[in-house]
């Protein structure tokens, strides 16, 4: 249960804890092994918490009803967090455009992934998707790392060579 106010500094002597069931659970230090260490890490996740929470609910730098009109009637199209974006036609031509592209760039990619051999796929997977060291993958395979730095120079020059 996210709190919203920081214990005082009076009521740190314990912990109450609120599980979703209900009720309340007190953890005093000196019984089954809780000390003031682990009490007063309790409370210091729980600050954490409530300052996390309250930056994002105070984060709004204007207050909302602050743009008016001469007669004192609401402008909510010049309140920028009152704007809804979501439905502009420029941001949706943009974005599918840019989607476009990305999706472009994927079928290149996936053109010039299939002119490798598996072995070098492999390498590839291993290198870039596992995020395995040259020195560990050349470990497994029982060759020197010079030899892994070989094979991905080979790897990118077919790739770049397919790319375009």
């Amino acid at each position: 249960m996210l709190k919203k106010y920081k214990t005082s500094q009076k009521k740190r002597t314990h912990y109450i804890y609120y599980p979703a069931e209900g009720g309340q659970i007190v953890i005093t230090p000196g019984e089954n092994g809780v000390t003031e260490a682990d009490i007063s890490l309790l409370h210091s996740i729980d600050d954490n918490e409530v300052d996390a929470h309250n930056r994002y609910v105070y984060k709004i730098s204007a207050h909302l009803d602050a743009y008016c009109n001469g007669e004192n009637e609401s402008v909510d199209d010049r309140n920028k967090y009152l704007a809804d974006e979501s439905l502009n036609p420029e941001s949706i031509c943009i974005d599918a455009e840019e989607e476009g592209e990305h999706q472009e760039m994927l079928g290149k990619l996936t053109q010039a992934m299939d002119c490798l051999l598996p072995q070098q796929k492999e390498l590839f997977k291993k290198v870039y998707m596992d995020k395995r060291s040259n020195t560990d993958i050349a470990a497994e395979e029982g060759v020197t790392e010079a030899a892994i730095r070989k094979r991905l120079k080979k790897i990118h020059a077919k790739l770049r060579k397919n790319f375009s």
